[in-house]
């Protein structure tokens, strides 16, 4: 998280205001700055707005963009908040768009609240409180994956009408080149040798961005850090990456950084946890998506996604030039902690086993060996 100078708070609040006394055609002044941090190249605050003749929320949340980086993050930020604001309230993941402007690359947004992190209801100890939460997660993405499906030519037309008018998304070019660099990390960074099954598996992960059978909606990034719990449930924020894919990518997402978010006074109820998170999520596409019905197919489109999310998540931590977007750096990932990579990988190679994939449960138990000796010895 990054902290705002008081030039660029100050900034922020400025250009809120003009953009939002343009769209009610009278004064508004807001108050109260709180920096509320931010991804490292935007500035989030909340602000409370004065008392004006137009009727509009206490307070609000701006957040601000760099004029001087590319602007396609924003366009496909702002055309997510966009699509997101046009769904029906009940399966809307997150806050609510009021205004923008391109040009400043500023978007003004509904103040979700305070409410609770999902980062910090798991790392309590109450197992209970942790099962509802996680329940809650699942039901919540899965709520928004029902509603979003047959709606990515609406999301692309938002994406060419915007202000970088591209569809381009620099999320599966991270991806894509993550993927092309496995065979010489695996062979010259990793001691595993060639183990081309296993990167057929992270081809057909990478490929569930442009294509899948579950295309749905995705915020992307929808670990603990990005979950709110609040009166009106669970609230995902930061759009960043958003578009459309396929939805196992979302709950192996999810799962993946829930299990690495589990205080570890609820280590032991870590498979239960997310078993009554891929319940919920199921319950809410099952009628859509029947496939997801059968435990077998699920648990191996579940194992393809995972597979990517936790191959990632090492090459970042990892000295490996993806030579893209740096801001991608860190997705699933979230800690500078090597354990938890290498516990990643001993997971995957068992839920391998589990599922009748070797290709995939011999190499995650090699690469847990290589990164152990390498790393934690």
């Amino acid at each position: 998280m990054t902290v705002i100078s008081e030039t660029r708070l100050s900034g922020a609040v400025r250009t809120a205001e003009r953009v939002l006394s343009s769209r009610a055609g009278v004064q508004v002044d807001l108050t109260d700055p709180v920096d509320l941090g931010g991804s490292g190249r935007t500035d989030v605050v909340r602000v409370r707005v004065a008392p004006n003749p137009v009727t509009m929320d206490r307070t609000l949340v701006v957040k601000v963009w760099p004029v001087d980086e590319p602007g396609d993050a924003f366009a496909r930020e702002l055309a997510s908040y966009k699509y997101a604001t046009a769904l029906p309230t009940p399966s809307r993941p997150g806050p609510h768009l009021i205004a923008f402007d391109h040009r400043a690359r500023v978007i003004v947004l509904s103040d979700l609240g305070h409410g609770r992190s999902m980062a910090e209801m798991l790392a309590a100890t109450d197992v209970d409180a942790a099962h509802r939460a996680v329940s809650a997660w699942g039901q919540a993405l899965g709520r928004m994956h029902a509603a979003t499906v047959g709606g990515e030519q609406d999301f692309a037309a938002l994406l060419r009408h915007g202000p970088d008018r591209s569809t381009a998304e620099s999320l599966a070019v991270h991806l894509d080149t993550g993927v092309a660099l496995a065979p010489e990390v695996l062979a010259d960074d990793l001691g595993v040798g060639d183990a081309p099954e296993f990167v057929e598996v992270l081809r057909r992960g990478a490929g569930l961005v442009r294509e899948g059978d579950h295309r749905a909606f995705s915020p992307s990034d929808v670990g603990p850090p990005n979950i709110l719990l609040n009166d009106d449930g669970v609230q995902f924020m930061d759009y960043e990456w958003g578009g459309f894919r396929d939805a196992t990518l979302d709950i192996a997402y999810a799962c993946l950084t829930c299990t690495s978010a589990v205080a570890p006074s609820l280590a032991a109820h870590r498979d239960e946890l997310v078993t009554a998170m891929i319940d919920a999520w199921r319950s809410e596409v099952q009628s859509i998506w029947p496939s997801l019905g059968h435990d077998g197919e699920m648990n191996r489109k579940m194992l393809v996604a995972r597979t990517l999310w936790v191959w990632m998540s090492t090459l970042w931590m990892l000295p490996v030039d993806l030579g893209d977007d740096s801001h991608a750096r860190g997705l699933a990932l979230r800690t500078g902690d090597p354990t938890v990579v290498v516990g990643r990988w001993r997971d995957l190679a068992e839920a391998g086993r589990r599922v009748g994939v070797p290709e995939v449960a011999d190499c995650s138990a090699a690469i847990a060996e290589a990164l152990d000796a390498a790393w934690l010895r």
